[in-house]
């Protein structure tokens, strides 16, 4: 146990998913013939850790595209829809301290799957699908094995300094050559 160490670190101790289906009623201010086009837009959202759960507050907009007076006129209707979802959340490691940070992923934001006029037709009825991930980021522990001696990678080290080159080239010119291309120590007359 002595080449063993305890790091704290920041990392994901637990998460949790949750995907939801739900219908919502919208009552238009006209009585509605058919529907033309349904879209979810503008989805925000924050979340707060409640014990074991992670609970995200959220709201979007539901556009309804729809025609009345026997199909003689077309109107968009738009209501805002609150939500409240509990995602349980699973750990993976107890943090070791109170400092948490809740982050929430959307995997689907809120989306129409149907939209029909109710049976009474007066109001409309949208299923609406989302999907939520949530993870927690906190301080954990994490064991890691200390090396008893001092350990550094053998590296294959060349000397490639430029100016050992140069030097070395200098010299080997100066013994054949001169600043006229005559061989050094021979008088050039003799030739």
């Amino acid at each position: 146990m002595k080449d063993l160490r305890q790091i704290v670190t920041k990392a994901i101790v637990a998460k949790g998913k949750k995907r939801t289906d739900t219908k919502e009623t919208l009552c238009p201010p006209n009585k509605p013939t058919s529907i033309l086009g349904c879209w979810v837009i503008n989805h925000t959202h924050q979340a707060k850790k409640v014990g074991k759960y992670v609970e995200v507050s959220g709201k979007f907009d539901i556009n309804v595209w729809y025609s009345h007076n026997n199909h003689s006129k077309t109107s968009v209707f738009t209501e805002t829809v609150s939500y409240k979802d509990r995602i349980r959340l699973h750990y993976r490691d107890e943090p070791t301290s109170r400092h948490e940070e809740i982050i929430v992923n959307v995997i689907q934001h809120p989306n129409c799957t149907e939209a029909i006029i109710s049976k009474c037709g007066d109001n409309f009825i949208v299923c609406v699908e989302r999907e939520l991930v949530a993870e927690v980021v906190g301080e954990t522990k994490i064991c890691v094995v200390v090396h008893p001696h001092t350990f550094e990678e053998e590296w294959p080290i060349n000397d490639e300094s430029s100016s050992h080159h140069h030097g070395h080239k200098k010299d080997h010119c100066d013994e054949k050559d001169d600043s006229h291309g005559h061989k050094k120590g021979k008088d050039s007359s003799s030739y």
